[in-house]
């Protein structure tokens, strides 16, 4: 990725970002600590919404914040228990996705740092 490329392009865009929710959300259906957070029919908008989101973070269109406004994640998230054990099956699963779709090592430090950083924000439960 160079430096003045958003890693939205050096990826190609929200393909990679549909792929990557995509491959995270397929462990999330059967995983038994996460799953359980999703009413039974709202996957798919979760996928739309992760995907909508990654793509918009760095630095593609805006699509999610125009359909949702700001993403207010943590406030968003409240309404769940995100307790550590929850936070770390996240953070598995979609290290599981970046490793599976296999970008550059500098996209796939990126990407893991910041789902590291966004999900210690989301924990609102102590152990």
């Amino acid at each position: 990725m160079s430096d003045d490329q958003t890693l939205y392009d050096a990826v190609g865009g929200m393909p990679f970002f549909r792929r990557l929710v995509d491959a995270f959300y397929t462990r999330v259906e059967s995983d038994p600590i996460l799953r359980p957070m999703y009413p039974p029919d709202e996957l798919d908008g979760a996928r739309d919404r992760l995907t909508l989101f990654l793509g918009q973070y760095w630095g593609g269109p805006d699509t999610y914040s125009q359909r949702r406004g700001h993403p207010m994640l943590r406030r968003r998230h409240i309404p769940f228990t995100i307790d550590q054990a929850a936070r770390n099956q996240w953070v598995s699963h979609m290290s599981a996705a970046v490793d599976q779709l296999a970008p550059p090592d500098d996209v796939a430090t990126a990407l893991r740092d910041y789902f590291s950083m966004a999900a210690d924000a989301m924990v609102n439960q102590p152990d």
